[in-house]
């Protein structure tokens, strides 16, 4: 075999599901990353704006670099929920895939280098500025979605990304200067961009990140869009609306076993995760391992307010009073009168609590809370 073969046999021996190569070079179609980003459709997600130089031209941050393998691995599983009906992205129903797949390229980077395939290889799981989906399309492991994501015939949507930068020049999985590999494409189908309920695509493979239910309850920090928060639903951490109704992902083999489910998504409750302990050390414990750890204690309080809100309860109503009066987090306190406005405004006790709690809050989080008496 060749050794573009033989590192692709060691990928698959390792554990992966999908292995291809692309030259280490700028990705396909890149400055399309550039104009997204002008078109601030990343929001505050500034460490976007300043991988840009890295994304567009990789070799400036690995110059090493000369083949690109990426790997794909299948997550497939079914619907993430709490016990009262809160949802969470079925990808972070389990442990923290980062750490998963990080673990086996590192192995598998050890492995090249023992059978002389590589001098060096450096490993990256998303937290590196690759324009991923473009080089994934060109190594041959999937085609491009309207959803700007990536599929897969067998897989769908539901697979994770890592890669590891080759020294040595390998021949690609497809010709690079050939299309993108055409296992399938979308065709005329736009069911993603139809049920996305905030509209967050401004068309197909262009996505406002600010608009994004996955954006909002995970990487935005501070106060959300009401409008936004209309639309939120049940959606605690993360949104797989666009993937679910995807056609490609309806017949992915189940993976559950593969990440397992975390402790601390085990019979959990948005009850509890809004009245929970507040100290961030104790919230950082409790999800280690999880990708639920990233929104952090504040962010998934505000969040499962906001959904207990879509899904009034006695139970849910007496958490959001809690927190109204007692949580150390104006955002969740917020959250809570938001909620409160939102489905409990008619209740004889809702509104002067709300304005008891305005008396003690600064001008901007009493501003929030009295908009939300007026809105509702």
């Amino acid at each position: 075999m060749s050794a573009a073969e033989d590192v692709l046999e060691l990928a698959f021996e390792a554990g992966f599901d999908l292995a291809g190569l692309a030259p280490f070079a700028p990705a396909p179609g890149a400055e399309r990353y550039g104009a997204w980003l002008d078109a601030g459709h990343q929001g505050t997600m500034a460490w976007m704006e300043r991988a840009r130089g890295a994304v567009e031209s990789p070799i400036t941050w690995a110059p090493e670099g000369r083949t690109l393998l990426v790997v794909g691995v299948g997550h497939s599983r079914p619907a993430g929920t709490t016990q009262d009906g809160g949802r969470v992205a079925r990808y972070a129903m389990g442990a923290d895939y980062h750490n998963w797949v990080g673990r086996r390229l590192r192995k598998l980077a050890k492995r090249l280098a023992e059978a002389g395939l590589v001098k060096g290889a450096r490993s990256a799981v998303d937290a590196v500025p690759l324009f991923e989906r473009a080089h994934a399309s060109a190594a041959g492991i999937g085609f491009e979605s309207k959803a700007a994501n990536l599929l897969h015939p067998k897989f769908g949507p539901w697979f994770f990304l890592g890669e590891l930068v080759l020294d040595v020049e390998l021949d690609p999985t497809v010709e690079a200067k050939s299309a993108p590999p055409l296992y399938g494409d979308c065709g005329t189908c736009t069911a993603c961009l139809d049920a996305c309920p905030t509209d967050a695509f401004d068309g197909p493979g262009v996505l406002d990140a600010r608009r994004c239910l996955s954006y909002v309850t995970i990487e935005h920090k501070g106060l959300s869009d009401p409008d936004l928060r209309e639309k939120q639903g049940d959606w605690a951490f993360g949104c797989d609306i666009c993937s679910e109704v995807c056609p490609w992902g309806n017949k992915a083999p189940d993976h559950t076993d593969r990440f397992g489910t975390h402790s601390a998504l085990e019979g959990a409750r948005l009850t509890d995760w809004v009245t929970g302990p507040a100290d961030p050390e104790a919230f950082r414990e409790h999800f280690l391992g999880s990708p639920v750890r990233r929104a952090g204690r504040e962010g998934l309080a505000a969040n499962s307010a906001v959904v207990l809100g879509h899904r009034p309860t006695d139970e849910g109503l007496a958490a959001l009073r809690h927190a109204l009066e007692r949580d150390p987090s104006s955002q969740v306190r917020e959250s809570a009168a938001w909620s409160l406005a939102f489905a409990h405004g008619a209740d004889d006790g809702t509104r002067p609590a709300i304005e008891r709690a305005m008396a003690r809050e600064d001008d901007v989080i009493a501003a929030a809370m009295r908009a939300s008496l007026e809105r509702y």
